[in-house]
């Protein structure tokens, strides 16, 4: 009989596990993962039943992914994340999130008053969500990036585009040396072709993930050049293999999805390069008359 190793002692062990082995999972296990990496709330308090509805999987496989990792069964990985919500009332945002669909779904679409406070709320969600997500720390790895870069790439493609301009606006008048890569004409591998390792690529790309960004981020790698990928999942294509990932969970309010809480991430990490160069925040530079 093999021996199976010991199970992740805390849910951060199991992420990292996860993050480690993604590629050498099978496609049905690749889906359970992505979600135990994105709700991780909704993974301690469902049945192993309502999992495996939501991952597209059966019961059986959810069991088989907990047995990979070590495990008895799905109970004992659910108790990992049990234990990081003991002692909290606080709800995980994927359920707010799908209570608020819910209650949306159900309303006819009304005036444009009551439109704009179903996006009102929906982004609000999405904005506390994301100061949860993203911490302290790696939001100052971030920064650093951009701070040690010679010339920071950035990219986003279709949906991601108006983020991407924005920060290679913002940092241009935080007079940072960059180039926004829009791929016009089909270029964007060759608009990036003189990405080096003293440089920094950032792109911007959430799903079904533009087949640019994912191109321009395994061109970046493979010149030595370091990714700073903002992204919806942690185990995206242009995630996996970026030096930093900072991940995004934005609105989607009848069908439309939001950009809100990227746009707020992209000013704070201005202004955040902004201050720690040294320089004003954008917003305060004279304008050239």
């Amino acid at each position: 009989m093999s021996q199976r190793n010991a199970p992740p002692a805390t849910a951060e062990e199991l992420r990292a596990a996860i993050l480690e082995q993604y590629e050498s999972l099978s496609k049905r296990l690749k889906q359970i993962a992505r979600y135990v990496l994105d709700e991780p709330s909704a993974v301690a308090l469902e049945t192993v039943a309502v999992l495996a509805e939501r991952t597209g999987v059966q019961p059986s496989a959810i069991v088989r992914f907990a047995k990979h990792f070590g495990f008895d069964g799905a109970s004992q990985m659910q108790r990992l994340f049990v234990d990081g919500l003991l002692g909290s009332a606080q709800q995980g945002y994927g359920e707010r999130v799908r209570e608020f669909s819910r209650a949306v779904d159900n309303k006819a679409v009304g005036d444009p008053g009551q439109v704009l406070s179903e996006f009102v709320e929906g982004n609000s969600l999405a904005l506390q969500n994301l100061g949860k997500m993203i911490g302290r720390d790696e939001l100052a790895r971030a920064v650093k990036l951009l701070v040690q870069a010679e010339t920071v790439f950035i990219a986003g493609f279709r949906r991601s585009f108006p983020v991407a301009a924005y920060l290679a606006y913002s940092l241009h008048q935080a007079d940072k040396r960059t180039v926004l890569v829009d791929g016009i004409g089909g270029m964007a591998v060759q608009q990036a072709h003189a990405l080096s390792p003293r440089d920094l690529l950032v792109t911007v790309s959430y799903h079904p993930y533009a087949e640019e960004s994912v191109q321009l981020v395994h061109a970046a790698v493979e010149r030595g050049c370091r990714v700073l990928a903002i992204s919806d999942s942690l185990v995206s294509p242009v995630a996996k293999p970026a030096t930093q990932v900072l991940q995004v969970r934005e609105a989607e309010i009848r069908k439309f999805r939001s950009l809100s809480a990227s746009m707020c991430l992209a000013q704070a990490l201005v202004i955040s390069y902004a201050f720690a160069t040294g320089g004003a925040a954008p917003a305060k530079k004279g304008r050239k008359k």
